[in-house]
């Protein structure tokens, strides 16, 4: 009879066991397999983007001579006149600011995303101090130098980069560039299908 009892609570005990064993195991199995649980919701997909801020995905590095000054058609040069020749290193960084980018521009479904991107833009153009240098200047006997020419000057050549990297594709690049590490970051995300365009 005891021996009876004995063998009842040991089954017992061991079947608890088994139990909490295998509930156990199967928790661990879930959570080592099933993986962290991601909001994938349009408001959150959204604001991870929008917290990327400014995207900067290409940078162009150029040389450019400018030239500037003032001359009177009039009188020759070495008369009157200021001329300055600056020969000038400068990089234009361009990207896609995502902190542009709208909730209307972003689908989500239940497999996959649809991103419609802002439009790339120029950030900045630096010239580059250290690298810019005057090539030349010419002040005429009866001319003031003029000591706001050189910064005149730097600013066209900012100007002139600015418009070279355009004309040789840095927005196109810039966009492509972005693409590709937007859909990197949104695959992270879990998504199976992502689909980017400008």
């Amino acid at each position: 009879m005891a021996s009876s009892r004995g063998a009842r609570l040991i089954g017992f005990f061991g079947g608890f066991l088994l139990a909490a064993m295998l509930g156990v195991v199967g928790w661990l199995w879930s959570s080592l397999h099933s993986g962290p649980s991601i909001d994938v919701s349009r408001v959150t997909v959204v604001r991870q983007i929008q917290q990327l801020a400014r995207l900067e995905t290409v940078l162009f590095g150029m040389d450019k001579i400018v030239a500037g000054g003032e001359e009177n058609k009039y009188l020759p040069q070495f008369l009157v006149g200021d001329r300055l020749l600056l020969m000038a290193y400068g990089e234009v960084t361009a990207g896609v600011d995502l902190a542009k980018l709208e909730a209307a521009q972003v689908d989500v479904t239940e497999d996959g995303v649809r991103i419609t991107l802002p439009d790339a833009e120029v950030f900045t153009v630096r010239v580059d101090n250290e690298r810019t240098r005057v090539f030349s200047r010419q002040t005429g006997l009866f001319t003031r130098v003029d000591p706001q020419l050189e910064t005149e000057v730097r600013r066209e050549a900012e100007r002139q980069m600015r418009q070279a990297a355009i004309d040789n594709g840095i927005l196109r690049a810039a966009d492509d560039n972005a693409r590709h590490t937007l859909r990197a970051f949104v695959s992270g995300l879990g998504f199976k299908e992502v689909e980017i365009k400008n």
